[in-house]
C-alpha cells in the first residue's frame, strides 16, 4: 500500500462545505433572518456537500474522471457504509410506525403518571433519557416533552428555561446511548465495532454525568412548590414495545433483529389498540424511511468526498498536524474529540459531524493504538455534547420554539451536556 503524501490543499472541499453551510447559516440566522425558517436549515446540507464533492473531483489532475469515480465507488462500497445505510432504512421504518402507534406519547404519559409532583423536574430528565434511548432521536423526544416541560414550569413555579433545558439534556443522554440512534449507527459502523461494545464504554462516561445532573435537579426540585402536571391518557400496550426493544439491544441482539422485532411489536400494539390499520401502518413506515433519505444521501456524498480527500493526501495532512500537536494515546483521543466537536459546531448536525470526522478518526485510532470502541464512543459523545449546547442546532431551536423562549437562555441550564464534557476529558486523562 502506497503511503499518501500530506497535501493540505486536498482539504479544500471541507473548507468549501463549511463556508457554504456555516456561512449561510450565520447569515440567515443572525444577520438577515428569514421569518418562519431556521437559518442553519436554509442551505441544504446535501447541496453544500454536493458542491464540495464537485470541488474534490476537480482536484488532482493526475487521476482521470473515471479513476475518480472509481475512488468514490470504493468509498461508498465500504462494508460499514453499506451496513449503515441499511440500518438507517430500518431505523426510519421503526421510528415511523412507533410514532404512528402512539408509543412515545403513551410512554411519556405513563411515566409522568407515577411521578410525585415535587419531583417533576428530575422526573422529566429521567423520562427524556428513557424515551430518547427507546426512540433513538433527541429531536423527537424534545417535540413530545417540551410542552409538558412548559406545563411543569407553570405548575411548580420553576424556571421555564430550566425545565425545557432539562428535557434537552435528557434527550441528548438517550440519543448518545440509544442503539437505534443515527449517531450510534454512524459512530459504530464507521469504526467497525459492535453497538453493545460502544455502549459499554460510553455508559461509564455518560452515567456519572447523568447521576450528578439528576442530583442537581432534585435539589432544584426541593426549592419549588411542586409541579401540577395534568394526567393524560396512556396505553401500556403502546409503551411496552419500546422497553422490549431497549432490553433486546442492551443484551446484544443483532440490530437488524432488534429493529425488525420492534416494527412487528408496534404493528401488533397499534392494531390491537386501534391506532394503526393496514394502510396507516405501511404509510407510517414509508414516511419514516423517507425521513432518513437526506441522512443517507449525505452519507453517500461524504463517503465519496472523503475517499477523494484521502486519495489526494488530505487525511495525511490532518494526521501530520495531530502528530505535531498531540502526543501519545491521550493526545490522539483528544484529537478525535476536538475534530468531532469542531465538525458539529460547523455543521450543526451531530450525525453529519460523525460521518465527516469518522474516516479521519479511524486513521488516528490506528496511528495512536486507540481502542476502536473508545473512538466510536468519542465520536458519538462529543458530537452529542456540542449538538446539545449550540443555540443554532435543531435541538435547542425546536425546544425554544415549542416553549416560547430564546435558545440562548437555555444554555446556562444544560447541566448534562456540560458535565458530560467534563467526564469525557476525565476519561481521556485516565487512559493509559
Amino acid at each position: 500500500m502506497n503511503e499518501k503524501k500530506p497535501n493540505g490543499a486536498a482539504l479544500l472541499p471541507i473548507v468549501v462545505f463549511l463556508l457554504l453551510y456555516l456561512g449561510t447559516g450565520i447569515w440567515y440566522e443572525y444577520i438577515k433572518p428569514v421569518e418562519g425558517q431556521m437559518g442553519f436549515y436554509i442551505m441544504s446540507v446535501v447541496v453544500a456537500f454536493g458542491i464540495a464533492l464537485i470541488v474534490a473531483m476537480l482536484q488532482n489532475r493526475a487521476l482521470s474522471f473515471d479513476e475518480k469515480i472509481h475512488v468514490c465507488a470504493r468509498g461508498i462500497g465500504d462494508d460499514n457504509i453499506t451496513t449503515m445505510l441499511f440500518i438507517f432504512l430500518m431505523a426510519g421504518a421503526f421510528s415511523g410506525i412507533a410514532r404512528q402507534a402512539g408509543g412515545a406519547v403513551s410512554t411519556a404519559n405513563m411515566l409522568l403518571a407515577i411521578l410525585p409532583g415535587n419531583f417533576a423536574v428530575p422526573g422529566l430528565f429521567l423520562i427524556a433519557c428513557l424515551i430518547s434511548m427507546a426512540m433513538g432521536t433527541s429531536v423527537g423526544t424534545i417535540t413530545v416533552l417540551a410542552p409538558i416541560a412548559v406545563e411543569a414550569a407553570a405548575g411548580g413555579g420553576f424556571s421555564l428555561p430550566l425545565c425545557v433545558a432539562t428535557v434537552v439534556g435528557g434527550s441528548m443522554f438517550g440519543d448518545n446511548l440509544s442503539f437505534i440512534s443515527d449517531t450510534t449507527i454512524a459512530a459504530t459502523k464507521t469504526q467497525g465495532v459492535e453497538m453493545r461494545d460502544k455502549f459499554r464504554v460510553n455508559f461509564w462516561v455518560a452515567l456519572p454525568a447523568a447521576v450528578i445532573t439528576f442530583i442537581i435537579l432534585i435539589v432544584v426540585a426541593l426549592t419549588g412548590r411542586g409541579a401540577a402536571v395534568s394526567s393524560s391518557a396512556f396505553n401500556v400496550l403502546q409503551a411496552v414495545p419500546y422497553f422490549i426493544v431497549l432490553v433486546l439491544a442492551i443484551i446484544g441482539i443483532n440490530v437488524f433483529i432488534v429493529l425488525g422485532a420492534g416494527i412487528v411489536l408496534f404493528l401488533i400494539a397499534g392494531i390491537v389498540t386501534g391506532t394503526l390499520d393496514y394502510t396507516t401502518a405501511f404509510t407510517a413506515m414509508g414516511s419514516g424511511t423517507a425521513g432518513m433519505f437526506e441522512t443517507m444521501i449525505v452519507t453517500i456524498l461524504v463517503a465519496s468526498t472523503a475517499a477523494l480527500i484521502r486519495e489526494n493526501g488530505g487525511f495525511e495532512a490532518i494526521l501530520g498536524f495531530i502528530r505535531r500537536h498531540f502526543h501519545g494515546k491521550r493526545g490522539g483521543m483528544l484529537g478525535v474529540a476536538m475534530l468531532t466537536a469542531l465538525m458539529d459546531i460547523a455543521t450543526a448536525n451531530n450525525t453529519v459531524a460523525i460521518v465527516i470526522a469518522a474516516p479521519i478518526a479511524r486513521n488516528i485510532s490506528e496511528e495512536y493504538d486507540i481502542d476502536p470502541r473508545q473512538t466510536a464512543s468519542l465520536l458519538d459523545t462529543c458530537s452529542c455534547i456540542f449538538q446539545g449546547i449550540i443555540p443554532y442546532g435543531a435541538q435547542l431551536l425546536i425546544a425554544a420554539g415549542l416553549s416560547g423562549v430564546s435558545s440562548v437562555t437555555l444554555i446556562p441550564y444544560l447541566f448534562y451536556p456540560f458535565l458530560l464534557a467534563i467526564f469525557v476529558l476525565l476519561s481521556i486523562a485516565r487512559t493509559k
